[in-house]
């Protein structure tokens, strides 16, 4: 079954971006990409949304509301000891256009 892709808060300005290619390192889901002049938006929807992209962005170009996503929901469920992992109001089986982000098999 094919899942949709669900908008996160990412948001990114190409305009401030300085090419440092810090959210490339710190993003650990390959959301930024290296690019020629400017760093590209490769997977956005594959966002978790757990903010070091916007902590280690010298320039500004990122924000992202952490906390209330993917990262946010497997946080919570390892500390109150759910098997079941939801973001935002829904079920692991549909927060998320990547499953293993949100997957409590892990």
């Amino acid at each position: 079954m094919a899942r949709t892709p669900v908008k996160n808060t990412l948001q990114y300005d190409p305009d401030l971006c300085v090419n440092c290619g810090m959210c490339t390192m710190v993003c650990p889901h390959a959301v930024f990409a290296s690019g020629s002049s400017v760093v590209q938006l490769a997977r956005p929807e594959a966002c978790m949304e757990c903010g070091a992209c916007q902590l280690n962005c010298p320039a500004g170009a990122i924000t992202v509301e952490s906390g209330v996503g993917c990262a946010a929901a497997m946080i919570r469920a390892a500390v109150t000891g759910s098997k079941e992992v939801t973001c935002g109001g829904e079920s692991n089986s549909s927060c998320c256009s990547d499953s293993s982000c949100c997957s409590s098999d892990e």
